[in-house]
């Protein structure tokens, strides 16, 4: 059984579908009505599955005309897509962080399944046993380097 989490990101995401590209804006108390849960609910959501590394820009404005507009960032070319991915990376990254962008190439059909599961394994903190900030960087620089053999094996 799905949970509501689940129900109310299929939604959002076919209503992005549905846009034809443009952003999609959403009252908060109108969606808990909907799907009959609290405001919090659709908070986590869009907080945890409607992020950079997902591919999503959010703007929210709080209060009685408050709203939230999320938008699916497209790319045109797959170089695009990873050239941003490398940009939001950075030179450090927590191992959440990583598992969404992780998720993301899986999604875009950029990697396979089996493919996102070695590279979550080789970033995971039990692989990189070394303390803060010093892990972060390094799973960084790793995942950097992955989407550059990516970007070179395709040209």
């Amino acid at each position: 059984m799905r949970n509501m989490s689940d129900i109310i990101e299929e939604y959002l995401k076919a209503l992005l579908a549905d846009s034809d590209g443009e952003p999609v804006e959403i009252k908060r108390a109108y969606i808990a009505e909907k799907f009959d849960c609290v405001p919090s609910q659709l908070n986590y959501v869009i907080k945890t599955r409607f992020t950079n590394e997902h591919g999503y820009l959010v703007e929210s404005k709080r209060g009685g005309g408050g709203y939230i507009r999320i938008t699916k960032v497209e790319t045109h070319t797959k170089a695009e897509y990873l050239a941003r991915l490398k940009q939001m990376i950075g030179t450090g990254l927590s191992q959440r962080n990583a598992r969404h962008i992780v998720q993301s190439l899986y999604e875009n059909e950029v990697i396979t399944l089996k493919e996102g599961k070695i590279i979550n394994a080789a970033l995971d903190r039990e692989s990189l046993m070394i303390e803060l900030p010093y892990r972060d960087q390094l799973r960084a620089k790793i995942l950097l380097n992955i989407i550059d053999v990516i970007l070179y094996t395709e040209e």
